[in-house]
């Protein structure tokens, strides 16, 4: 009888082990989706003006009297 009790709080342990990890991963992709979409949203503005750099700059490379020729 002794057995099955300690065998039942030992599963109990252990699936309150799990849960509280399995809660702890979650918690942590959460916050790390949370990171990326921050850090995205900071970055944007760079990469539109690196964007419009790079397309200014193929523009006058291909304007008029360019000595390259385009691609």
């Amino acid at each position: 009888m002794l057995f099955w009790i300690l065998l039942a709080a030992a599963v109990v342990l252990a699936l309150l082990v799990l849960g509280v990890v399995a809660y702890g991963v979650l918690g942590a992709f959460g916050r790390l989706n949370r990171e990326l979409a921050a850090a995205e949203r900071d970055a944007r503005p760079l990469l539109e003006q690196v964007q419009a750099t790079v397309d200014r700059a193929g523009a006058t490379a291909r304007g008029p009297g360019s000595e390259r020729p385009s691609a």
